[in-house]
């Protein structure tokens, strides 16, 4: 047996060598999303365009409007003189965000009353907005420390800063909040997930469309040792995928991995287990490669979406998060993240994986079945 897989193994990785341009699909395109993913994915907004209406044209209105303009979070592209002016930014698109700062504002400040500010936000790109308030009030709360020497704190939009109360906040595992820490790891998962799926459907649907199947199962080899010929190069493939990615984040990302090597090893084993099994069951109902690849887009981008990768998973309909149940990235996500960042083991870790293991066992298990009866 052991003789018979071994030499299984040599051809998938003497075919893998021959060809180069699946070296080159397995490696650069691999390389490339990482840093797309790196540079580009992220919550944190700059330069927001911010219309100004500062009815008041007091020291108190340009002393907040500086505020705004110092965090580099908001650019303002227009100092208007009126409602109308100010509207129009907004419908033209040139801002996203307007500042009406209302007659009175630096009087109703020194009187120690609360001085209102309207903000205006462009709704139709809710996330910049919903972030854009944040440091809306972020930004308030500071300008109402620096005057609370001498005025009290003004209300604007849904926080309203109370007076007496010392608000301090400690951030654990990402003091700098970075969105990088947060999203290279849960690349690691995405990527490898799509590689490793894709790979082991098109390479057994591509034997059985070019015809060496038949030939393959003629030979002496058993159909499950050429099931594990066939899966066993690409557990290498995804633990290699994973090893990349993971010194990518660490060494040009600066992303710390405070966590267990062996602990890593055994999540990154379960889901390749897991995502393993998913493409063989795609095999299974393909009989070209057309067909493998309408599959694998069907299922692997519901199981990216339902994933928590970049939508909470508690914000979905509760039909939605049954469904995330079956899916292994979603729980490989929460160990890889609990790994780089936390250093968390097994003794938190472990329903997690109990979770991949059994859902690795159930698609295995399936698709070997499958798999040997379409052989047959």
């Amino acid at each position: 047996m052991f003789e018979r897989l071994s030499v299984m193994l040599m051809k998938e990785f003497l075919e893998l060598k021959r060809d180069r341009w699946a070296m080159f699909r397995l490696i650069v395109p691999l390389i490339i999303q990482v840093l797309v993913f790196g540079y580009a994915a992220t919550f944190t907004v700059y330069h927001v365009p911010t219309a100004i209406l500062d009815l008041d044209q007091s020291q108190a209105s340009r002393n907040l409007i500086s505020h705004f303009v110092a965090t580099g979070r908001f650019d303002v592209v227009d100092v208007a003189t009126t409602q109308n002016a100010l509207t129009r930014d907004i419908d033209h698109d040139q801002a996203v965000l307007a500042i009406v700062i209302h007659a009175g504002f630096n009087q109703d400040l020194e009187n120690g009353r609360r001085a209102p500010l309207q903000v205006i936000v462009d709704g139709t790109n809710s996330n910049t907005a919903l972030i854009a308030l944040g440091y809306i009030n972020q930004i308030i709360a500071q300008f109402s420390a620096d005057q609370s020497g001498h005025a009290a704190p003004f209300r604007a939009g849904p926080a309203m800063p109370v007076t007496g109360i010392s608000l301090q906040t400690r951030t654990w595992f990402n003091e700098g909040l970075d969105d990088r820490w947060f999203f290279i790891p849960g690349v690691i998962g995405t990527l490898t997930l799509l590689q490793v799926v894709s790979l082991t459907a098109f390479a057994i649907v591509r034997e059985r469309e070019v015809g060496t199947l038949e030939q393959i199962m003629v030979s002496p080899i058993r159909p499950f040792e050429f099931i594990l010929g066939k899966t066993i190069p690409f557990f290498l493939i995804g633990l290699g995928d994973i090893a990349l990615v993971s010194a990518i984040g660490i060494l040009w990302f600066h992303i710390p991995f405070v966590g267990s090597f062996w602990v890593m090893l055994l999540g990154a084993s379960l889901f390749l287990l897991a995502v393993l099994g998913m493409g063989l069951l795609l095999s299974t109902f393909s009989r070209t490669q057309q067909q493998a690849f309408a599959l694998n887009f069907f299922f692997v981008n519901p199981f990216f979406i339902l994933s928590g990768f970049a939508f909470p998973i508690a914000a979905m309909p509760t039909f939605l998060q049954w469904f995330t149940v079956i899916n292994p990235l979603r729980y490989f996500l929460v160990v890889i993240r609990a790994v780089f960042l936390k250093g968390v083991g097994l003794a938190v870790l472990w329903p997690d994986l109990a979770m991949m293991a059994l859902l690795a066992f159930l698609m295995l298990t399936i698709s070997v079945l499958r798999f040997r009866k379409s052989l047959d």
